[in-house]
């Protein structure tokens, strides 16, 4: 019968105090490894770049209100921009490529994130690197109706190319749902990114929904004001207002309730001044140019232009990473008041265990077998306990999961795994051997002669 087996026998006979020991210890690093894979997991989401490009361009206002709802749709929008800044932006020779995004609603069908852009985002690749390009099954995004989906949006919706959907006015808490129906005709590999949890309908036809378009006057005054130029006179209000009409006719949304889309002939050219983009996504050729660009902007108009990696930064370090650091030194503190209780719980049952080691030293076991002997429950109880909190850990994410995501719109890997949780079980072995090095040596130090008389 080797050590182990003896060490479980005694365990087994103290089975309540053990049980509740062991218990202790696993909720402490159950605690533990949940923190430690949360924590990692939104450090991964918020410091890798989620989006390939060099500059986000919107609204003044916070830079990581504009970064967490351009690239990972959690905050509202600041506000719109006037399209001709997107026209403008897309002259600059600085710039390769612009891509506008419009935002704000979601499916009427699970709420995911609507995003309003064109073919072109597609063709770029999602996150710097080889092998990060788009990858559809379905057909070309072209048509003013047409709609790519996420893997995420796919699988929850059970939809598929082809399928119909329709936005919902305002976010998640809107309660009016638009008319018009888009088209799936492209489902997004997994990008293991808020791409999958996301709806990414043709810019052409978001501007067709009613409410998407502003009204013709509203918009003239906006775009001028914007630029500071100069308001125009009623007269020469009404004038702008019959050349741009005449151009492109008349369209009033409010007179046309009940239509559902492309099906009823709605398709037509939205006057750019009634377009509004939220933000606006740069590929500068070079980094200079980038910053030169984010610096002019910050001194004219009324926009700014944002690296998405500086905000994120400043989001890990000031927050997150102190509330890590918080959380594992207060796991800490449980797992260690539960290796006390084991030390206790062990020390207290050696006055009873005298008579037991007196009559196994009689019987020829040496003082390093029963040394061993007590150091072996020490480990039993500590590790095993590791084991169990670890398994309950992962269990906690696994169920944590999907209420995170619904809540927050942040993707989580249910199956996600800390190097740092490698570290928890040398660290556990360690304070195991601490913790039962002395009653190990109580139970070394032991008398028999006197054990036995007094027994």
């Amino acid at each position: 019968m080797n050590l182990a087996t003896i060490a479980w026998k005694n365990i087994r006979q103290r089975g309540l105090a053990s049980s509740l020991t062991t218990v202790s210890v696993a909720l402490g690093v159950m605690l533990m490894v949940a923190v430690l894979v949360i924590v990692g997991i939104l450090e991964s989401t918020f410091s890798q770049r989620s989006i390939n490009f060099d500059l986000i361009v919107g609204a003044k206002g916070d830079p990581l209100q504009l970064v967490l709802s351009t690239v990972y749709h959690v905050s509202p929008p600041i506000e719109n921009l006037p399209y001709r800044f997107y026209l403008d932006l897309a002259k600059d020779k600085r710039i390769d490529a612009a891509i506008p995004l419009a935002m704000g609603d979601v499916t009427e069908e699970g709420s995911f994130a609507i995003v309003g852009t064109i073919p072109e985002f597609f063709k770029i690749p999602y996150a710097p690197g080889e092998n990060h390009e788009f990858r559809i099954k379905g057909t070309e995004f072209y048509q003013p109706f047409d709609a790519y989906i996420g893997t995420r949006v796919a699988a929850e919706n059970n939809w598929k190319v082809g399928s119909k959907l329709k936005l919902r006015h305002g976010g998640a808490a809107g309660d009016h749902v638009h008319d018009e129906e888009f088209t799936v005709v492209g489902i997004i590999a997994p990008t293991g990114l808020p791409h999958d949890k996301t709806v990414y309908v043709h810019l052409d036809g978001f501007y067709q929904i009613q409410g998407h378009d502003k009204p013709l006057k509203e918009a003239i005054k906006r775009e001028r004001e914007f630029y500071g130029e100069t308001p125009l006179t009623e007269d020469e209000l009404a004038a702008e207002i019959k050349k741009i009409e005449a151009k492109y006719g008349v369209h009033d949304h409010s007179q046309d309730h009940g239509h559902e889309g492309h099906d009823h002939g709605h398709a037509h050219e939205t006057p750019p001044v009634q377009k509004e983009v939220t933000a606006i996504l740069l590929s500068c050729k070079t980094p200079i140019a980038a910053q030169l660009l984010a610096g002019e902007l910050r001194k004219g108009y009324k926009a700014q232009a944002v690296n998405p990696i500086f905000p994120m930064q400043k989001l890990m370090n000031d927050i997150l990473g102190p509330v890590k650091q918080l959380l594992v030194f207060m796991t800490g503190l449980i797992v260690l008041v539960s290796g006390i209780g084991i030390f206790v719980s062990i020390y207290n049952s050696m006055s009873a265990r005298r008579r037991e080691i007196a009559i196994m030293r009689a019987l020829g076991a040496q003082r390093g077998t029963v040394f061993g002997i007590i150091l072996a429950e020490s480990i039993i109880l500590c590790v095993g306990g590791g084991l169990v909190g670890l398994l309950l850990g992962h269990g906690m994410v696994y169920l944590a999961a999907p209420i995170v995501e619904v809540r927050t719109g942040l993707i989580i890997n249910p199956l996600a795994f800390e190097k740092t949780e490698l570290v928890l079980f040398p660290a556990l072995f360690l304070m195991s051997v601490l913790v039962g090095f002395l009653p190990g040596m109580t139970a070394y130090q032991t008398d028999v002669a006197e054990s036995l008389s007094n027994s």
